[in-house]
């Protein structure tokens, strides 16, 4: 069974919302014509409370960009984005969903951000996924979605570190890129961790 992880397609990364990842729109025609190709697609949303600690807003005097100690894991400060309920926060209404067969949500615990699909930023809490691949007996997964350097990356590395055969889908995912080269290196991380870097036009060939 060939299965595809479609990392956080939500408003708020796409143009006009609160935290856009550049060029994030275009990896949704890309993704919609990818679901043809696989038996399985899962996918990931951010989903915070509204006082998330993640938020520059809830913390006096801070703002996006900074970065802080958060219960003991440094945490770089974002604008509010993906609360719960929100518009925001739905996947954008271009990305075809109807062959979501699971959701998987992260970043609920105000206490702790979660960029991988797999466990929070301390790998305390897991958002399910991996018990869900191992009871089906999926050992091999290819990654997409927003962002390359941030929750792509995350997944990915956790995903590796399971003993799960990887794949990133590279043109069907975007960087933030706080720094010009973040989505460069977060490409040469994963693949330093055993993950396959291919292109869409490499599926289905």
């Amino acid at each position: 069974m060939n299965v595809l992880l479609v990392v956080d397609i939500q408003n708020d990364f796409l143009p006009g919302g609160a935290l856009a990842v550049p060029d994030g729109d275009k990896v949704i025609p890309i993704i919609n014509r990818l679901v043809e190709h696989f038996d399985l697609i899962l996918a990931t949303q951010d989903w915070h409370p509204a006082n998330h600690g993640s938020f520059a807003a809830n913390h006096p005097n801070r703002h996006p960009g900074e970065v802080i100690d958060l219960n003991g894991t440094m945490q770089i400060l974002w604008p509010i984005h993906c609360v719960q309920e929100s518009p925001g926060a739905d996947f954008s209404t271009q990305l075809r969903t109807d062959r979501f067969a699971k959701v998987f949500r992260k970043g609920i615990d105000p206490a702790i951000d979660s960029y991988s699909s797999f466990f929070d930023n301390a790998r305390k809490r897991s958002t399910g996924l991996s018990d869900y691949l191992r009871e089906r007996k999926i050992n091999e997964l290819f990654i997409c979605g927003l962002a390359t350097d941030y929750c792509v990356k995350f997944s990915v590395l956790d995903s590796t570190s399971l003993g799960i055969r990887t794949s990133v889908i590279a043109d069907a995912c975007r960087g933030v890129n706080l720094k010009p080269d973040d989505s460069a290196t977060a490409i040469a991380e994963m693949r330093k961790a055993g993950a396959s870097i291919i292109e869409s036009a490499d599926i289905g060939r």
